[in-house]
């Protein structure tokens, strides 16, 4: 029987997999293109989730409180002009497996302060290591289902259809 946090790792793993199952197949310009009134796309959920990622692990590892350089910035939301899906892809494999190292280790139950932001409450907020994980499980499968409606919306393609398919 495995333990909680290999669970929740391996589940973590499933749902990006998902995610990137969603994205197969994709030209650049799909990956930038909305297709829904959002303005959501799936290159701006990719940017997104690697920047997610990539902050809180940041925030379990230092538990200072600092907020993390970018976490706030409104354009990782968007597919860069500059960066192709297949760099999006390899970047977030990239963090995935620092946040899997960050987590393979951590104390879940240890309190971490979280980092100050407009939405914060005015007093110190501490999460445990276990809901820093749990949140990005959250934010990965809510974005993976936004990500398989707009990209049914651009070309048809199904997440579910895929799933038991070769790459």
């Amino acid at each position: 029987m495995t333990n909680e946090r290999t669970q929740t790792l391996a589940m973590l793993a499933e749902t990006r997999q998902t995610l990137l199952i969603t994205l197969r197949g994709l030209t650049d310009e799909q990956a930038g293109a909305r297709s829904t009134v959002s303005e959501l796309t799936l290159g701006g959920i990719l940017r997104h989730l690697i920047s997610g990622e990539r902050n809180w692990t940041r925030v379990l590892l230092t538990g200072d409180g600092t907020l993390p350089e970018g976490m706030l910035d409104e354009d990782q939301y968007l597919m860069p002009a500059d960066r192709s899906l297949a760099e999006l892809r390899a970047e977030y494999l990239a963090v995935a497996k620092m946040t899997d190292t960050a987590f393979a280790t951590a104390d879940l139950d240890a309190r971490i302060l979280l980092p100050q932001t407009p939405w914060s409450p005015p007093e110190p907020q501490f999460w445990s290591a276990r809901q820093i994980l749990l949140h990005l499980f959250r934010e990965t499968a809510q974005h993976a289902g936004h990500a398989d409606l707009i990209r049914e919306s651009l070309d048809g393609a199904n997440t579910t259809a895929q799933l038991g398919a070769d790459e």
